[in-house]
């Protein structure tokens, strides 16, 4: 029997999802409240310079995953893209992550991959054995000068609070390098859309059976309106938020144009805690076969976020967690709604693992209507 479901979200999300049962014949209606396709993954050309704008910040495809790269590929062409990330600190600039010339510059040393574990270990504080914040994984892995450069007042201005606040394991996705790899990421598979992730989703929306409108908000009455319903917003958004604002933070941009090339790099990260943006990124730089003389920058600024700003990462500390309990298991009593995504799950996700999660997802589904059971409320437990 043909189904009627609805995508709340054209990003990743409703896109593949949307996508998979629109191929095995269901209908398909995708309703995003913004006035683009491609949720904060949207790319657009900039008109006056022809450089390709990632609008809501820079997005970098890395995966080891074989059919998620496979999947992309087979709606646009992405070309070789490294992640070479550089940070200005004290009045210098140098590569991250932290790998071998990091060290040598940083301490004026020579020093080859065992001399530098051996002597890192000597700045580490070895009296922190099992590391449960931020501070002390930095400080039993790096040390107090590492740790003060790169890693302290960055880590204030992006979540707003002390490093001695947060969980160890926001670090340990940080790695550190005893050669002289300057790749910020270790997968198999890293490249940039050729056109844009815009372009990319538009091509994965673009079938007979799926109809996109734009523009359009979606309240909780409409579900029963859909034989299900897919929804990639933020999950205490669609119990309008009865029980209190799960937290995120947000991202202002400032934007500044240059004739030329302003940093010589896509990203440069500011740590010094003095400096009030975390990073500024050059957009020309994520799409290095092109060449453009103009040139479009960004100022990244992070702050807590208000009830009309756009939400970006999930805090996801103590309080958060237990408020967001309180709606799993009101999420869990939703008849016909499946909660995916960064948003729907409230859990901060690479885009690699949105698209594997989606198609888990998308086939789920079609599996609980052959055998005739309930699609659970989420297909990856959130908590």
């Amino acid at each position: 029997m043909t189904k009627h479901c609805l995508m709340v979200g054209a990003g990743l999300s409703g896109a593949v999802i949307g996508r998979l049962l629109a191929e095995a014949g269901h209908r398909v209606t995708v309703l995003d409240a913004r006035g683009h396709i491609g949720g904060n993954c949207h790319t657009e050309r900039d008109a006056g310079t022809g450089v390709m704008v990632h609008v809501y910040g820079p997005h970098i495809f890395h995966t080891d995953d074989a059919e998620v790269w496979d999947y992309v590929n087979g709606f646009e062409t992405f070309l070789p893209y490294k992640n070479r990330v550089k940070t200005t600190s004290q009045g210098a600039v140098y590569s991250l992550p932290v790998n071998l010339h990091t060290i040598n510059q940083f301490f004026g040393q020579t020093l080859r991959p065992d001399e530098a574990k051996v002597f890192l270990e000597s700045k580490a504080d070895t009296s922190i054995t099992d590391p449960q914040t931020f501070e002390e994984q930095a400080l039993r892995f790096v040390g107090p000068d590492l740790y003060e450069a790169f890693f302290k007042g960055y880590t204030i201005k992006q979540w707003g609070c002390a490093p001695s606040d947060l969980p160890a394991s926001i670090l340990k996705r940080l790695p550190v390098r005893f050669n002289y790899d300057d790749n910020y990421f270790f997968h198999k598979f890293q490249g940039m859309p050729e056109n844009g992730y815009t372009a990319m989703i538009g091509r994965i929306l673009d079938h007979a059976n799926i109809t996109v409108t734009l523009n359009t908000p979606v309240s909780r009455d409409q579900a029963a309106e859909y034989d299900h319903v897919f929804y990639s917003g933020p999950i205490d958004g669609w119990f309008g938020f009865e029980l209190g604002r799960l937290g995120y933070r947000t991202l202002d941009f400032e934007r500044f144009d240059y004739q030329g090339d302003y940093q010589g790099c896509a990203v440069m990260n500011y740590g010094d805690v003095g400096v009030p943006y975390t990073r500024i990124t050059e957009h020309k730089h994520f799409a290095p076969w092109e060449s453009h003389e103009g040139s479009v920058l960004y100022k990244e600024f992070s702050r807590a976020c208000g009830p009309e700003d756009i939400p970006y990462y999930p805090i996801r500390q103590v309080a958060e967690k237990t408020l967001l309990a309180e709606y799993v298991a009101k999420a869990e009593a939703e008849p016909n709604v499946t909660f995916v995504g960064r948003l729907g799950t409230y859990r901060y996700l690479d885009m690699d693992v949105t698209i594997r999660e989606a198609l888990d997802c998308g086939r789920r589904y079609l599996d609980t209507l052959k055998t005739g059971t309930p699609m659970p409320a989420f297909n990856v437990n959130p908590l």
